[in-house]
């Protein structure tokens, strides 16, 4: 099966592997997110490294094959999961502490893989660590010393990697992703787009219901064959259905919700001083309801910042709208520029989020750990089995599951197996749509029960 662009994260505990990939995924996720712990918590990132786009898988510490506990047990299949999938690793060592037999018994397992390996002998803070480098040599793998905390060492690594992964494939060359600005009349949608170019592409005025049709204006995010190419589409404010009055407005609106359902990435615009209405509550419903990918903005961000912080506003905002508690939140004032550059983040991110393609051997062992944390329901004697998933497509993420019996999922048990998902790979403002499909034993004694 030909690998996808995916580098693995292995070593021993405390060697230094969340530096390591902190220090390649860099901030690029710096925003707010109202489900708590999803960013921080999750394994696997869309990292650009010198204009280079790929998967970052991280792991967990494996620790000795005999005596584990569950919990080292699960890493360990983590591990051996992300192995599946990548077409390159680094096996993470610590330099100061010198080889140890767990770094030889990871070195192993890479090896069984057959996956190409580089040895990051990390915290070598200073020249006088290289010297002792080449003890790593002993694990069969090209040795670089490096310092994740000091970004040392860190391009000459990379630029091994770079030449056994795989080609990029760009493919919004061709065709670049949709970004459709959405909201109520006079958010700030046309103002955000002229502060987003720097230029006067798109009337403003302060009187609500200025644009009247669809405005596409293309853009790019990153530098060089890789940059992730847009076109971004300024609709008219979406008003309340008693409130159109004449076809050019009737018009409008169906142009807007064409505009939604056409997007890869839809920026939903609020009013940081007004709040979510009810009528903002059926415009994210509209996004939901088309399965787009989002992000949130809350505009005017200047207007409203001497009245309630943002860490208040995250989780009422969340309250108000729970079904779209999965999407990143960004505040911001198009009037001032306030964080005007973090918007374009959280748009790549998210695209990233729903065009990429999750790492199929995590992705199972994901649903393992959490069939094996909370058991599926049991209906009449009869209990849901999930035997294995694959992803079947993306805008919006696609999975299919194969089961013993469709009809024993419930809704409750599926909310969980997507915040199992989030946790693992993020997917910020990607929705996540779960197809379960019967296995042919399904009939059988063993698997109905």
């Amino acid at each position: 099966m030909e690998k996808k662009r995916i580098l693995a994260i292995l070593g021993r505990p405390n060697v230094g592997k969340s530096a390591l990939f902190n220090r390649l995924a860099g901030k690029r996720i710096a925003i707010v997110h109202a489900e708590s712990g999803v960013t921080r918590d999750r394994l696997v990132r869309e990292v650009v490294w010198n204009n280079e786009r790929f998967e970052l898988v991280d792991t967990g510490g494996v620790s000795s094959p005999s005596g584990l506990d569950v919990i080292e047990a699960g890493i360990r299949k983590q591990a051996e999961a992300a192995l599946e999938d990548a077409a390159a690793v680094l096996l993470v060592t610590d330099i100061q502490a010198g080889l140890h037999p767990m770094d030889e018994e990871v070195a192993n397992l890479i090896h069984r893989s057959g996956c190409p390996a580089f040895v990051a002998a990390n915290k070598a803070d200073g020249e006088r660590f290289d010297a002792v480098a080449s003890d790593f040599a002993r694990l069969g793998f090209p040795v670089f010393p490096v310092s994740a905390l000091q970004n040392r060492g860190m391009d000459d690594l990379m630029a091994q990697v770079f030449s056994v992964l795989p080609a990029a494939v760009n493919e919004t060359i061709k065709t670049p992703l949709r970004v459709a600005i959405v909201g109520r009349p006079n958010v700030g949608k046309s103002s955000y787009v002229n502060r987003l170019l720097r230029s006067d592409r798109v009337i403003v005025s302060d009187v609500a219901g200025t644009t009247r049709d669809s405005i596409d204006v293309p853009f790019s995010m990153g530098t060089g064959p890789q940059a992730r190419h847009y076109v971004l589409v300024d609709t008219a404010g979406i008003r309340r259905a008693g409130k159109i009055d004449n076809t050019v407005e009737r018009f409008s609106l169906y142009r807007s919700e064409q505009s939604i359902k056409e997007a890869n990435v839809v920026v939903f615009m609020l009013d940081a001083v007004q709040g979510p209405t009810a009528h903002d509550k059926k415009i994210a419903a509209l996004i939901c309801e088309h399965k787009r990918g989002c992000v949130i903005l809350v505009n005017k961000w200047d207007l409203a910042s001497g009245e309630v912080t943002q860490r208040q506003y995250g989780p009422a905002l969340e309250k108000a709208m729970p079904f779209m508690g999965h999407c990143p939140i960004v505040f911001a004032s198009a009037l001032d520029g306030y964080n005007i550059r973090r918007t374009i983040e959280a748009i790549d991110t998210v695209a990233a989020q729903v065009t990429g393609t999750l790492p199929t051997g995590v992705l199972n062992r994901t649903l393992q750990e959490a069939v094996e944390k909370v058991a599926p329901p049991s209906i009449q004697g009869r209990r849901l089995r999930l035997y294995y998933a694959t992803q079947i497509g993306t805008d919006p993420v696609c999975l299919r599951v194969f089961v013993n019996r469709p009809d024993l999922m419930r809704p409750a048990y599926e909310v969980y197996l997507e915040r199992a998902l989030r946790r693992r790979f993020g997917l910020e403002g990607a929705p996540i749509v779960l197809k379960y499909t019967a296995r042919k034993s399904m009939y059988s004694e063993t698997d109905n029960k």
